[in-house]
């Protein structure tokens, strides 16, 4: 999923009124909120579960990345070794 903060965009002072309208609306539309001041991103706001996930999938990226370097390099380890290794025979 690509995210486009142009589309939602809320200036500093509409989340100071509205704090609860802004947390439901991250947490309905799963997407972030681009919070700005005088015109500038300043920060995101998104819901703790959509945060949590997206973590989730880049540490997934990254342990795949690193496996595929570890393929690379020549360091694999064959699943009859990794089981004997960790004691499952």
């Amino acid at each position: 999923m690509t995210i486009k903060f142009s589309e939602v965009l809320v200036p500093l002072t509409y989340l100071k009124v509205n704090p609860g309208r802004v947390v439901k609306h991250t947490t309905e539309s799963h997407r972030p909120v681009l919070l700005t001041n005088r015109g500038r991103g300043v920060a995101v706001v998104q819901s703790v579960g959509d945060y949590e996930k997206a973590e989730e999938e880049r540490d997934f990226m990254r342990a795949v990345v690193a496996g595929l370097a570890d393929l690379e390099a020549g360091r694999e380890v064959y699943l009859d070794e990794a089981r004997a290794r960790l004691g499952l025979n």
